[in-house]
């Protein structure tokens, strides 16, 4: 564990260098055609859905809309009636996530984008350019049938001088549409580092009691938060299965045979599904079945009203911080819900959606207090940007 904590601190370190020195700047021409790229509604077929759809900047660049939040969490793509099956990731903060790989010292993981590591870096040497082609092919999403309409679509847009300008190479224009959405990601119009946190941390801003309380149970020993979502960036870009359970609102579960053949029956394996699907024998995908992607904690209440629901975890299953601290606190000390058992979070949580590798040792018996899951809810909240 110690290890794993020295390299992703030596990586944070790197990038809040990198930010620091464009806070005050204004966006490089690569950033600004990535920002004309990820707001184009244009860039799909048919048009009309844009990267920001599921990536809004008002609540920390993932999902805006409060009623699917509040429900299946899955946002329908392009085309009327398909929906993938998890609720979209931050695209903030995501920029110094290394290129996936097995870290042996650790036995873990580490890198890539998506919650389940398919955008590896591999091909592109960047993970997060890599997610950014994703969506634009995808049948679920964008929906474009293949790249050389996407890059069609920008070479008749408003835009199409500054992206000759910046994509010079006509060999590789999608290549350098990904680039720049990616650098746009990592400008500090989107990941920011401008919290009451970070102001705390520069002197400027005073935690309250109930904050500084959650800070000091986040690093500690007790809540063991600190062990997966290290600071700065409040993530380790490592992968885990914390016990899920299946959201039953999912719409992915009612998509024809075409796009899920299981059905109600469809299981999520995560990063354990991916490396079988890359052809990795059993010995490799098995130990990492339902594991799923540390995600940043940067902006996870960032909302614009208080009566706006966020979603957590990759399917959306919980609705509030509240409820998924809850969830780490007491999922193994509550009955499994069935039978007598019936108030999820109460008298019982329902079962992993993935019963392989649940993580037992920083998850599900924590002893933490009432006030002290407030406390850590109270802290959890100073992370969201101005």
């Amino acid at each position: 564990m110690l290890s794993k904590r020295i390299w992703i601190c030596v990586a944070a370190l790197a990038l809040l260098a990198a930010s620091a020195g464009i806070a005050t700047a204004q966006l490089s021409s690569e950033q600004q055609l990535g920002k004309y790229l990820f707001f184009d509604k244009e860039l799909s077929t048919p048009p009309g859905q844009a990267c920001a759809a599921c990536h809004g900047p008002e609540v920390g660049y993932t999902g805006p809309d409060s009623n699917i939040n509040a429900h299946g969490a899955v946002y329908e793509g392009a085309v009327t009636g398909r929906f993938g099956n998890r609720k979209p990731p931050a695209s903030a903060y995501a920029g110094n996530s290394p290129i996936i790989l097995h870290q042996d010292s650790n036995n873990a993981w580490i890198g890539g984008m998506f919650w389940d590591g398919r955008a590896t870096g591999w091909t592109l040497g960047d993970p997060l350019a890599e997610q950014a082609q994703g969506p634009f092919l995808n049948p679920l999403e964008q929906n474009n049938p293949n790249a050389k309409i996407v890059v069609d679509k920008v070479l008749k847009s408003d835009y199409k001088d500054l992206f000759n300008e910046v994509c010079t190479d006509s060999t590789k224009y999608y290549e350098c549409i990904a680039r720049s959405i990616a650098a746009y990601e990592r400008s500090s119009e989107v990941s920011k580092f401008t919290s009451k946190y970070d102001k705390w941390l520069d002197g400027e801003a005073t935690l309250t009691t109930e904050e500084k309380d959650g800070y000091d149970l986040f690093i500690g020993d007790k809540a063991k938060c600190n062990n997966c979502h290290i600071p700065p960036l409040f993530t380790d870009f490592t992968y885990d299965n914390l016990g899920v359970p299946k959201n039953p609102e999912n719409p992915f579960y009612t998509m024809p045979p075409k796009w899920n053949r299981d059905g109600k029956n469809f299981i999520d394996y995560g990063l354990g599904g991916f490396l079988k699907n890359a052809g990795y024998g059993q010995d490799v995908y098995m130990p990492e079945l339902g594991k799923m992607k540390v995600p940043t904690l940067r902006n996870v209440d960032k909302r614009p009203d208080q009566g706006f629901v966020k979603a957590f975890s990759h399917n959306g299953y919980f609705k509030s911080l509240e409820s998924i601290v809850h969830f780490y606190n007491t999922r193994d000390l509550l009955h499994t819900c069935g039978g007598q058992y019936i108030s999820p979070g109460v008298d019982c949580w329902p079962a992993p959606e993935v019963n392989q590798n649940v993580n037992d040792a920083e998850v599900g018996d924590l002893g933490l207090t009432t006030t002290e899951e407030a406390d850590i809810v109270a802290f959890l909240k100073t992370l969201s940007d101005e």
